[in-house]
């Protein structure tokens, strides 16, 4: 354990921004599993709506450094190829 006050701050701070990282990435996964069992039900336009929300969450969470934004861009690239693929 710290002894030094600022590093007390320091792993408080640290222990709220994972607790909140944490939360924004288990959302965005919820939102890509519902995403896909919408495909799988052939709901296109939930589907389409879900990915639409994917991409903004993803991307509000690449600019707060949660994600990496190359990650962001091959993830909704493969959720629109295969709701291109299955509304084909």
């Amino acid at each position: 354990m710290a002894n030094i006050k600022s590093a007390i701050k320091r792993i408080d701070v640290t222990k709220k921004q994972t607790a909140r990282n944490k939360a924004r990435k288990s959302e965005i996964k919820t939102y890509i599993k519902k995403f896909e069992s919408s495909l799988e039900e052939k709901d296109f336009e939930k589907a389409s709506e879900y990915l639409k929300l994917v991409d903004k969450k993803m991307k509000r969470a690449a600019c707060k450094n949660v994600i990496h934004k190359n990650k962001v861009a091959r993830t909704v690239s493969n959720l629109s190829k295969k709701l291109n693929e299955a509304n084909a």
